[in-house]
């Protein structure tokens, strides 16, 4: 049997009624939709309140004023969406957007693996939020909400800005604590257009923010859908009048509003239900879950978070990227009706659908009882999430689109599954592979007293173990090589380099095995032939980890070098009562041998300006060298009577004994 038989035979269950069913019961929806009611009708940018005692604060967001600034372009632009909803990187040409949404735009681990997409959202909504983020009363809101509760929402465009809201407010919260948990934020939109591109889904994925947002989506909505047609065939005009076509009528402006709202009532319902309809179709049928993070279509933008896909009949949460967009387009294709309602009604529904979805899960729950065999549990959830998000499997005329949404939830749920899986059998392969780490400790712990690890295996002392040792480097630096390939082709969790569990199991492999490399590399003199080992000779995989365990902040973090991190590390930490196990600068034999060879070089220079840079360099290091030892950041074989260190330092001693490095040494 294979691994996805295997998974779809263990899925007893499937959740995504049950959760659509339990925050359609809850007093999520109905206070959100009153907070996007009251922020669309006082049209300014927001409105807020508190709930449950003032320990909740629900935020509603208005899309007027977005749409109002979009309603002139539209008309001057025929109705085309190619710059009004344009994607526009984060941290691209503007610099404020870039430190608003920084740890988004630093959040791809491996620039390699992103093929080069910068995060990017919608120009529309970055231009407003940016202009309401500058205003006193926003600030002064955000200082308001610290340590509560937070809910974010918003009605069509009003979404995208809380979106953009909740993830300023994800970003300033982890920036000021990186490894504190993400404060309780959550964003609820309806019928919001899409906001980012793929690569800004991946960054949320990274950061574990996908469940702080929730998008609520009616059956035949155009709105959340059109964004998936190429931004030069978006006819703007729809977003920008369905969003004006919620402000009070009393209220409307005349000129280019009235223009937008008299193109959106004279557009062909059925013309825009076909292209819409063409391109969802185009990117469902191109978008292949073994391969997700491939943006293949006409459109930059796909979808992030949790959507709830609602109909009279009650809600299904989805929550894979994939399966968003199948039943996207399968709950768009199948009419429930011959009157499913215009355009305009699809919209402007959530109101009664929050009303009316309890009541529907109160009186229209049923079995189904006859004298067929009985259907796995695994089934009768599925048939019950395709009837909740309005596909009635029952229906002739719902056949292919239940079909087609029926294979994609069962397939979303075995994609989701998969990272965690392949997360599990890499941590078996993990332990199975402690032999050969306890083989190189042990190595160790041989040489510690005589000349350390790092120069016993650089000097190939006891052939025969140094073969055993050499042999297990090697059985490790595959291991990781291959863990980081997976991460990079996305069959990994996203948040995988943020996991305690590998980060550590990282660096102490790192720690550990790089002073073998090290070793190995000027055994055979690459840094003579190729250069300096930490500049041409070092591994991809180091560097990594290097940047994991920053990111951990476990080593000062801040700095972008390992000694600023390391010396950072010294001065914050608490102080050893004994040396460490490992030293914890992994390159810091190669530093060792590139002072080796500085101080070997300053013997016999000539030009006192070259000789007094060398002596500044050896310095610093015989400063860093010593902080390290000081501070017992380093092992015991650092200091062995034959380490490759103890050699130095007798050469940098009997260096500083001539007169005319001591007199420049005075002048440091």
């Amino acid at each position: 049997m294979d691994d996805a038989a295997g998974e779809e035979e263990a899925s007893m269950f499937e959740t995504s009624h049950v959760l659509g069913a339990l925050l359609a019961s809850s007093p999520l929806l109905a206070r959100s939709w009153d907070r996007c009611t009251a922020a669309t009708a006082a049209a300014p940018g927001f409105v807020h309140g508190e709930e449950d005692g003032g320990s909740k604060v629900y935020v509603g967001f208005s899309g007027v004023q977005a749409a109002l600034s979009a309603a002139g372009a539209a008309v001057a632009g025929g109705g085309g969406g190619a710059d009004v909803f344009a994607p526009v990187g984060l941290g691209g040409g503007d610099a404020a957007a870039g430190r608003m949404f920084a740890p988004l735009v630093a959040a791809e681990p491996d620039p390699a693996a992103a093929a080069g997409e910068p995060v990017a959202v919608q120009a529309l909504a970055l231009q407003c939020f940016l202009k309401l983020c500058g205003s006193p009363d926003f600030q002064m809101l955000l200082n308001e909400i610290r340590g509560k509760a937070v809910v974010f929402t918003g009605h069509s465009l009003g979404g995208t800005i809380a979106a953009l809201a909740a993830l300023h407010f994800l970003c300033i919260s982890s920036s000021s604590s990186p490894w504190a948990p993400a404060p309780p934020v959550l964003c609820v939109t309806f019928g919001s257009p899409l906001l980012g591109n793929e690569a800004l889904s991946r960054a949320i994925l990274r950061e574990r923010w996908g469940g702080n947002f929730c998008h609520v989506v009616s059956q035949h909505d155009v709105v959340p859908r059109l964004l998936f047609c190429p931004p030069d065939t978006v006819p703007a005009h729809i977003i920008v009048g369905m969003q004006l076509h919620q402000w009070p009528a009393r209220t409307r402006q005349t000129g280019a509003v009235t223009t937008v709202t008299m193109r959106m009532a004279d557009t062909d319902k059925d013309a825009l239900r076909q292209l819409i309809q063409r391109h969802v179709g185009t990117v469902a049928m191109e978008q292949k879950l073994a391969a997700p993070d491939e943006t293949t279509g006409g459109s930059p933008y796909r979808p992030f978070g949790t959507y709830v896909l609602c109909s009279p009949e009650g809600a299904a949460c989805v929550d894979n990227a994939t399966a968003v967009v199948q039943m996207l387009y399968a709950t768009f294709a199948s009419r429930s009706s011959p009157s499913a309602g215009s355009p305009e009604a699809a919209h402007s529904c959530y109101g009664e659908l929050v009303l009316k979805m309890p009541q529907h899960l109160l009186l229209k729950r049923r079995l189904c009882v006859d004298d067929a065999p009985a259907t796995p549990n695994y089934d009768d959830g599925v048939s019950l999430a395709l009837e909740a998000s309005g596909i009635d499997a029952m229906v002739r005329a719902h056949a292919m689109e239940a079909s087609t949404a029926r294979q994609w939830l069962k397939t979303s749920k075995r994609a989701g599954r998969r990272p965690s899986l392949n997360s599990a059998r890499l941590a078996t392969q993990l332990g199975r592979i402690t032999p050969c780490r306890a083989q190189i400790e042990w190595y160790k712990a041989l040489f510690d007293a005589e000349m350390g690890y790092y120069d016993a295996f650089k000097q190939r002392r006891s052939p025969r173990k140094y073969s055993k040792v050499n042999l297990n480097r090697i059985k490790l630096g595959q291991f990781w090589d291959r863990v980081l390939t997976m991460l990079d082709a996305g069959q990994l969790p996203h948040d995988f380099h943020r996991r305690a569990k590998w980060v550590n199991a990282a660096r102490f492999y790192q720690l550990l095995v790089e002073p073998l490399d090290i070793a190995d590399y000027h055994h055979h003199g690459h840094h003579r032939t190729s250069g300096s080992y930490m500049t041409h000779g070092r591994e991809r995989r180091y560097e990594l980890f290097d940047r994991w365990w920053q990111e951990k902040a476990c080593t000062g973090g801040a700095g972008g070098d390992v000694t600023s991190s390391m010396l950072a590390a010294s001065a914050s930490s608490r102080r050893r009562s004994k040396y460490a196990g490992l030293t914890q600068d992994p390159c810091f034999w190669a530093r060792v041998e590139e002072a080796r060879e500085q101080t070997e070089s300053a013997r016999g220079e000539r030009d006192v300006a070259e000789l007094a840079m060398k002596l500044e360099e050896l310095q610093e290091f015989e400063r860093y060298s010593r902080e390290l030892v000081a501070s017992k950041e380093v092992s015991v074989d650092v200091l062995a009577p034959q380490s490759s260190y103890t050699l130095w330092v007798e050469e940098w001693n009997q260096l500083k004994l001539r007169d005319e490095v001591r007199t420049m040494l005075l002048r440091f």
